[in-house]
C-alpha cells in the first residue's frame, strides 16, 4: 500500500457529508485512524502535532453536525486543522503536508472551499466568523458561522473585542472554546458541566424567555421578582462555572464539555445550532491525545521536525548546522550577560523564538505576555 493511501474508514470519506452515514462506533474508529495518519505524516515532515491530536473528536463532531462548506468553520491560528483537511477531500495529498507544492499546514481559501478564512495569526477567528455571519444574514442566508479558538488565543484582546461586538449585535454566531488546560478539578467540572447544560439547552432557554415575559407583564412586582431570580441563577452559575464572563458579554454559555466524547460533543453542537444569538461552547481537550510521547510533553510536540514514531525522539543528523532560532537564543543570552539593560519579550512563544534559554538564565528580565501581540509591542 502506498504511504499516501488512507486506510479503513478514512478511505471512504470524500467530504464531511460522508460522516453523516457513520455510526458512533464508526466515528470513534475514524478518530483513531485520523490520529494514526496525522502522527505518521508529521513524523516524516514535521508540523504541529499535539494541537491536532487534541481536536480530532471536536473536528469530527463539527463536521458531523454542521454542513460545511455551507456552514463556515473558522480555525483560529489554523495550525490545528489537519483532521479538517483529511475530512475535506485532501486525504490523498496529505503526505505532501508542508512540502513544496503540497498542501499547507494552515487553512488556505485557494486550497479548498472548506477553508473559510486564511489564518496564521492568533485571536482573529471570532472577528472573521462574525463578519461572515453578518454578511450571510444581510444576504438572507441561514447558514451558520463557527469560530474555533484555543484558550491561549483567548488572551488576545482582539478576541474579546469581537465578542463584545457580537454580543451587541445579537446575531447568530457559535464560538467553540478549545480549552486544553483543564484548570478546574474533575469533580467541580462534572457538576459545572451538568449545571451549564441544564441551564442552557434550547428548551430551558425558551421556557426562561416565556417566564420572563409573564413576570414582566405583572404590574409593579413582576420585574422585581424577575431581577431577584436572575441574580440567583447568575450567582449559582458563577459559583460553579467559568461561564459568567461570556454570559456578561451576552453569549449563551454551554460547558465545559468533555472534548473527546463524540456523543457529548454531537449532542452539544446540535443544541448550540438551535439557539438564537451568540453561543459559546466550552470544550475541554487534551493536547497530544492518543500519542503517549505527545501527551507527556505537549510543549515539545506542539510544533517539531521529523521524529521517530516508536520513541518520539527527534530525527537529527550529526554535524548539521544549528537553526537560526538556536543561534539567536544563545546569542541574546550571551549579550544579556554583558549588558544588564537587555530584556526579552515574547507573545506566548519562548521556545519557538529561542528565548527559553534566556528565560531560564534571567527570569526577572524575561516577559511572556501571552498571545497579546499588540500589548507586547
Amino acid at each position: 500500500m502506498s504511504k499516501n493511501q488512507p486506510i479503513g474508514l478514512l478511505n471512504r470519506i470524500e467530504s464531511p457529508a460522508d460522516l453523516k452515514k457513520l455510526s458512533l462506533p464508526e466515528l470513534d474508529q475514524l478518530a483513531r485512524e485520523l490520529r494514526d495518519t496525522i502522527v505518521a505524516t508529521v513524523a516524516r515532515h514535521g508540523g504541529h502535532l499535539a494541537p491536532n491530536l487534541g481536536v480530532v473528536e471536536l473536528t469530527l463532531a463539527l463536521h458531523y453536525v454542521f454542513n460545511a462548506p455551507y456552514d463556515r468553520i473558522v480555525w483560529d491560528v489554523g495550525h490545528q486543522s489537519y483532521a479538517h483537511k483529511l475530512l475535506t477531500g485532501r486525504k490523498g495529498r496529505f503526505d505532501t503536508l508542508r512540502q513544496f507544492q503540497g498542501i499547507s499546514g494552515f487553512p488556505k481559501r485557494e486550497e479548498s472551499k472548506f477553508d473559510a478564512f486564511g489564518t496564521g495569526h492568533s485571536s482573529t477567528s471570532i472577528s472573521a466568523a462574525l463578519g461572515i455571519g453578518v454578511g450571510k444574514c444581510l444576504k438572507g442566508c441561514s447558514n451558520r458561522a463557527i469560530a474555533v479558538i484555543g484558550d491561549g488565543s483567548m488572551t488576545g484582546g482582539m478576541a474579546f473585542e469581537a465578542m463584545n461586538h457580537a454580543g451587541d449585535l445579537d446575531k447568530d454566531l457559535i464560538v467553540v472554546l478549545n480549552d486544553n488546560e483543564m484548570s478546574i478539578s474533575p469533580n467541580v467540572g462534572a457538576l459545572s458541566s451538568f449545571l451549564s447544560r441544564k441551564l442552557s439547552t434550547r428548551t430551558v432557554m425558551n421556557m426562561k424567555r416565556h417566564f420572563e415575559n409573564v413576570l414582566n407583564s405583572i404590574p409593579g412586582v413582576g420585574p422585581n421578582i424577575l431581577q431577584i431570580l436572575k441574580r440567583s441563577e447568575e450567582s449559582l452559575k458563577a459559583f460553579f462555572t467559568p461561564g459568567m464572563l461570556f454570559e456578561a458579554l451576552k453569549f449563551h454559555y454551554i460547558g465545559p464539555i468533555k472534548g473527546h466524547r463524540l456523543d457529548k460533543l454531537i449532542d452539544t453542537f446540535e443544541t448550540a445550532k438551535q439557539l438564537e444569538g451568540p453561543v459559546l461552547v466550552h470544550v475541554w481537550t487534551q493536547k497530544g491525545k492518543g500519542y503517549e510521547p505527545a501527551e507527556h510533553d505537549p510543549t515539545r510536540f506542539h510544533g517539531l521536525g521529523a521524529f521517530d514514531v516508536a520513541t518520539g525522539k527527534s530525527c537529527s543528523h550529526a554535524g548539521c548546522a544549528p537553526s537560526y532560532t538556536e543561534v539567536f537564543g544563545k546569542t541574546i543570552t550571551q549579550l544579556a550577560e554583558r549588558d544588564p539593560r537587555i530584556v526579552a519579550i515574547t507573545a506566548a512563544m519562548p521556545q519557538g523564538t529561542g528565548l527559553d534559554m534566556f528565560a531560564d538564565r534571567y527570569p526577572e528580565r524575561f516577559f511572556d505576555v501571552g498571545i497579546a501581540e499588540q500589548h507586547a509591542v
